[in-house]
């Protein structure tokens, strides 16, 4: 082995987990906010064309709600050799940004500017008054497309390692 083909296979990949993550971050809001829409008051006084913006506004913001909670993280916890090391603090502080900002996101955009509403078959926790199926999906999406991306990784280095 070279020492050129050493420093490569011994380079944590980070470029290729960010694209990842980004890749399946996006697939999963997309299907999450397509299949929690009807929780929505849009979904019964809106027309198709507006419940259509909605999903594909909404995942938009989702995914840089997404990698800015993810960046936070990795300038916080992460270091040079992630993600080889350090994955689960990185993990568990970008579900905290994640999760933190959809209660205020919530909050604000419900009570405050009412931009939109849920309906009541809206799951709504008690205390922070947030509903379920938003908190869910800022811990299910974040952790599969992370898992899915440090996973993908993972498999391409030990493919790469027998050459």
């Amino acid at each position: 082995m070279t020492d050129a083909t050493f420093l490569e296979s011994a380079r944590p990949d980070w470029v290729s987990v960010l694209r990842r993550y980004v890749l399946f971050s996006a697939g999963g809001h997309l299907l999450w906010e397509t299949a929690h829409i009807p929780l929505y008051t849009i979904w019964v006084e809106g027309t198709w064309g507006e419940i259509v913006f909605a999903i594909v506004h909404c995942t938009g913001g989702d995914l840089l709600i997404a990698m800015s909670a993810l960046f936070l993280a990795l300038f916080i916890v992460g270091n040079a050799s992630w993600p080889l090391a350090r994955r689960g603090r990185v993990l568990v502080v970008a579900l905290v940004f994640g999760v933190g900002y959809t209660i205020f996101s919530e909050w604000l955009n419900i009570v405050i500017r009412a931009a939109w509403a849920y309906r009541d078959i809206m799951p709504v926790v008690p205390v922070i008054d947030a509903g379920l199926t938003p908190l869910l999906q800022w811990i299910v999406v974040p952790m599969a497309a992370y898992f899915a991306a440090i996973g993908t990784a993972s498999e391409r280095r030990g493919a790469g390692a027998g050459r």
